[in-house]
């Protein structure tokens, strides 16, 4: 089973977050889902969704770790000693998912350089000045490059998340899971109507 960390900050947006976690934990024989902050008790979403959280020391290196969007990154990105953490981390994780400007908040850490990465495209250009050396792509639903996934706004992180559940476990895996929610899950990362 693998760990399957999502970490969350005030001012997270709870889609992002939530979204990928109904998909990923319809999935419990092979995926330990844990909800994580940097000093771990309840963090409130944008729209005031609490949520009881660990501390960033429970997550095992090796996982997979998953970064939403949100207006509490705009603070974040400014915080040099939460950005070597994030960094950390990821370095240490198998796989970093990010959805919506979790990606420009994931640019600050200087590990998206060279790297094509997407974001939200109503953001777009956040991202573009987080990370001036990421390969920032507009039309694109995910983008993975390495052990990087990135999405763009919002759903996108659903389709991102099912593709990443296709890519380690197998489309009918990922199929099945987005039947069981009744979701219309968009299987061509370079599909993105929201690109224009």
């Amino acid at each position: 089973m693998k760990d399957f960390s999502i970490i969350v900050f005030d001012g997270f947006e709870t889609l992002d977050a939530m979204g990928p976690a109904e998909i990923i934990g319809v999935m419990p024989d092979r995926f330990h889902l844990q909800f994580c902050s940097q000093s771990g008790g309840l963090i409130r979403s944008d729209q005031n969704i609490r949520v009881d959280t660990e501390p960033f020391s429970a997550i095992r290196p090796g996982g997979v770790l998953l970064i939403p969007g949100g207006y509490g990154t705009r603070k974040l990105m400014d915080d040099p000693k939460y950005l070597e953490l994030l960094k950390v981390l990821s370095q240490d994780a198998g796989l970093v998912l990010t959805v919506c400007t979790g990606s420009a908040l994931f640019a600050k850490t200087g590990l998206l350089d060279g790297r094509a990465a997407t974001s939200n495209k109503l953001l777009f250009s956040l991202a573009q000045a987080a990370g001036p050396d990421v390969l920032w792509r507009r039309q694109a639903r995910w983008v993975q490059d390495g052990k990087y996934y990135t999405s763009s706004g919002v759903t996108a992180g659903m389709d991102m998340t099912l593709g990443f559940v296709s890519d380690t476990v197998g489309r009918a895996a990922a199929r099945k899971v987005a039947h069981a929610l009744e979701y219309l899950w968009n299987e061509d990362r370079d599909s993105d109507p929201f690109a224009n």
